[in-house]
């Protein structure tokens, strides 16, 4: 149950101080009734909701999931670097991201509205997985994966969770299950393989795919309740 102002507050009507004026003045209706108390508390999910005649619902959860280049910041406002908020498109950009990539790492990263969803999934008791494709200055080996299998305790006291490491074509795949900071390229850099490249391509059950460098896509309905479904 929800208050009534803080519905339409939520729903971007007005401020709490416009929707109190608005309630007391007869404006709204809840299930065909007309309301004017502001701490009326509603089946957000159920009630019917008008205001001056026009039905008023909560934005649902929206989840974004951009390709981020390198050279953004995830932050939603800085001084001195391009944040990820730029490549965004314009009616996203009140979305907010979910976790971090460092300033050069590329990859996945997602945005959203819904704070639960966002703290869900960078809260590490979660232990949402989160796959990375790494370059590295010297090739990694049977005896770097073994640590990072047994969890690496990294040089300045840092403990990190099992991750996986394994060899590829090219380079190398980590998996985490943690979002400590720079702790991808801390932990290779451990095993004296420092990054020279870093992707994230997965995050739980999404995957980067051939999503564009630099684009952005709504997640569906299935993959938002697929995800949901992982926290």
């Amino acid at each position: 149950m929800m208050r009534l102002d803080k519905y339409l507050s939520e729903a971007g009507v007005a401020s709490r101080k416009e929707l109190r004026a608005m309630i007391k003045g007869g404006r709204v209706q809840v299930d065909g009734e007309t309301v004017r108390s502001p701490e009326l508390r509603i089946d957000e999910e159920a009630a019917e909701v008008l205001v001056d005649g026009s039905p008023v619902r909560l934005p649902g959860i929206v989840v974004l999931m951009l390709h981020k280049p390198a050279g953004y910041v995830t932050s939603t406002d800085d001084p001195r670097d391009p944040t990820v908020m730029e490549l965004l498109p314009p009616e996203y950009r009140d979305l907010f991201p979910v976790g971090r990539l460092d300033k050069e790492t590329e990859g996945l990263l997602l945005f959203t509205n819904d704070g639960p969803l966002c703290h869900a999934l960078t809260s590490p008791k979660h232990q949402v997985e989160k796959e990375y494709y790494a370059e590295t200055q010297g090739e990694v080996d049977g005896a770097d994966a073994d640590a990072f299998r047994a969890g690496m305790e990294l040089r300045d006291g840092t403990k990190c969770l099992p991750a996986e490491l394994r060899k590829g074509e090219r380079g190398c795949y980590v998996t985490v299950r943690e979002g400590k900071y720079h702790q991808v390229r801390r932990m290779l850099a451990a095993r004296g393989k420092p990054v020279l490249y870093l992707r994230r391509e997965k995050e739980g059950s999404l995957e980067l795919g051939s999503l564009p460098l630099g684009h952005t896509r709504l997640l569906t309905e299935e993959e938002t309740t697929a995800l949901l479904g992982q926290v």
